[in-house]
């Protein structure tokens, strides 16, 4: 049976580009909002522990023609609230860091706060992928605010290494340029190449762990000392407990 295709008036037309339009910045303002939480987490740390475990961030929103190719693959009904629950990576974020403990310390910080709402963790770094692929995926939900509305937007935030996103890049380009027919031997070269890169992960972390050790040891250290026009001073302890309870006097601590 042929289909019959009704005809929609102008304001048929306006009222759906405004809800189009509406849908797709939806998202737009969710990533600026988990982009600035983002910022201000990098400032905190650098500010307060002279350290940033948040090497790069990226961001994107997937083009309607994608979220369509989805929608079609998953069998979902063609509509802007399905679409809503059940594609929940139209919005998506992509942390690196130096070191595996902060992928953790960075999904912690990012749950604790009250305005977001964990959906679902995948820890593809406890349990890797059969490929050998590496990451720690979060589903958060973030109120947003516009101007009649209040939505509760669905963002999707990677988080893995720099050399687990090394690795990943590397596979996409490598299934890209086969068309997702990549020959047995490259796929077990790219499983090998996981496990190495899971191996350096864990040697960096240990390098991490003393690096903390030695930085705890300096900065005992460097309580002890004062630095006055050029002049390194030793101050006993004795003076710091002086010093301390002067300043318990004053209220400062």
């Amino acid at each position: 049976m042929m289909e019959v295709s009704i005809p929609l008036d102008f304001n048929q037309m306006k009222e759906i580009k405004v809800e189009l339009t509406r849908f797709m910045m939806s998202y737009k303002f969710a990533l600026h909002e988990v982009m600035t939480k983002i910022d201000i987490l990098k400032d905190e740390f650098q500010y307060i522990h002279d350290y940033n475990p948040i090497e790069h961030v990226n961001s994107r929103i997937k083009s309607p023609e994608s979220i369509l190719e989805k929608v079609n693959r998953k069998g979902y009904n063609l509509s802007l609230q399905t679409i809503r629950e059940q594609i929940r990576d139209i919005a998506g974020i992509r942390i690196t860091c130096s070191f595996i403990s902060d992928i953790y310390e960075i999904s912690r910080m990012i749950q604790q706060q009250n305005d977001v709402k964990l959906i679902e963790c995948k820890d593809y770094i406890q349990h890797p992928k059969p490929n050998g692929y590496q990451s720690l995926h979060l589903i958060i939900q973030i109120p947003i605010f516009m101007s009649d509305r209040e939505e509760h937007v669905y963002v999707e935030i990677q988080i893995r290494t720099i050399a687990m996103d090394f690795w990943a890049s590397l596979e996409h380009k490598i299934y890209y340029k086969y068309d997702n027919e990549v020959p047995s031997e490259l796929k077990q070269e790219l499983k090998e190449a996981a496990d190495q890169v899971a191996q350096l992960d864990k040697k960096m972390e240990n390098l991490q762990k003393e690096m903390k050790e030695i930085r705890k040891i300096n900065e005992n250290k460097s309580i002890q000392k004062l630095v006055i026009d050029t002049e390194d001073i030793k101050v006993p302890e004795d003076f710091l407990k002086a010093a301390l309870n002067d300043a318990g006097k004053k209220g400062m601590v």
